[in-house]
């Protein structure tokens, strides 16, 4: 999904603003305030001390700040429920009183979180990450949490920011950011060069595009495909056509499915790929139902995509 798609959902910020610091003052000060749209992360401090505590847009960069933070962190993810769209989501009064309350903040940016900036405006004290800027793709698409090198440089910078807030953790926060790293290198040695045999794959949306370029994955789908359902648009029918074709034909050796954007043409060709005996690989743009770690997650999608390719 992108940016055209995003809503305007700050229409009464003043009045949220009002909300959270009238809340301010019932927060308690070693945890951050959640509500129903936002998770709380590392809520107890086994060696003591006072937390830093961290907002993040969605759930995905919450569990990266996570692994990067250990114990030291409290981390409220906004968006942490599979079913919701950062395009449309709607702020709360406690996502605002997290926010005041934060040290630092972790959006996605590139048009996918813009509910978060207005939000991040609220965290006056804290130091402000933004994971597109960082991962420095030099491309326009906005998942970068699927791009493995981006991700390396994101925990980078969440270390140093973590060890300029609490400098006594430097490093440790420096020690949990190279372990990180340690095994998304696993994990780019995993996918590198799946796609050597000259496999392709056509997706709904090109949702997993930097996993499918580091598997040297030809994505074949028709960009007006692909752009009319990023878009919320009726898919021309010759575009339909060509993809139907590809995956009865079975010239393609897997459909990447966003199992969070569903509409009618999704539908049908997930359907079609399964009578065509040819793989759907689900991917998603938050963490599946249950998972909380970031690398658990991207080794399921290698694995998938490693066996589809087979």
């Amino acid at each position: 999904m992108n940016s055209r798609r995003t809503k305007s959902v700050f229409a009464a910020v003043s009045a949220l603003a009002v909300l959270a610091l009238g809340a301010t003052a019932c927060a308690s000060g070693d945890s951050a305030s959640t509500g129903s749209g936002s998770q709380n992360a590392s809520a107890a401090n086994p060696g003591g001390g006072e937390k830093i505590k961290v907002v993040a847009s969605t759930d995905v960069w919450g569990s990266v700040v996570t692994a990067v933070g250990g114990d030291k962190v409290e981390v409220t993810s906004i968006i942490h429920d599979p079913s919701a769209d950062p395009h449309s989501y709607e702020t709360t009064a406690s996502d605002a009183i997290a926010a005041k309350n934060a040290k630092l903040t972790l959006s996605n940016g590139g048009g996918y979180d813009d509910f978060f900036s207005k939000l991040a405006d609220q965290a006056t004290g804290a130091q402000k990450l933004v994971a597109v800027d960082i991962a420095a793709t030099g491309n326009e698409n906005e998942h970068v949490w699927y791009s493995l090198p981006g991700v390396e440089k994101i925990a980078d910078q969440v270390a140093a920011k973590l060890g300029e807030i609490q400098p006594a953790s430097k490093d440790a926060f420096t020690a949990n950011a190279t372990a990180f790293k340690g095994k998304t290198q696993e994990l780019l040695k995993k996918v590198s060069g799946l796609g050597a045999s000259g496999a392709k794959v056509v997706a709904t949306e090109p949702v997993a595009h930097y996993l499918l370029d580091s598997a040297k994955v030809t994505d074949a789908t028709p960009p007006a495909f692909a752009e009319a359902v990023e878009a919320e648009q009726d898919v021309p029918a010759a575009a339909l056509n060509e993809v139907k074709q590809l995956i009865s034909g079975k010239q393609v050796k897997a459909l990447i499915n966003n199992a969070q954007t569903t509409t009618p043409v999704t539908q049908q060709v997930v359907g079609d790929a399964k009578n065509a005996g040819i793989a759907v690989i689900d991917v998603t743009e938050t963490l599946p139902q249950g998972v909380t770690d970031y690398i658990a997650w991207m080794t399921k999608e290698v694995d998938a995509l490693a066996g589809a390719l087979k």
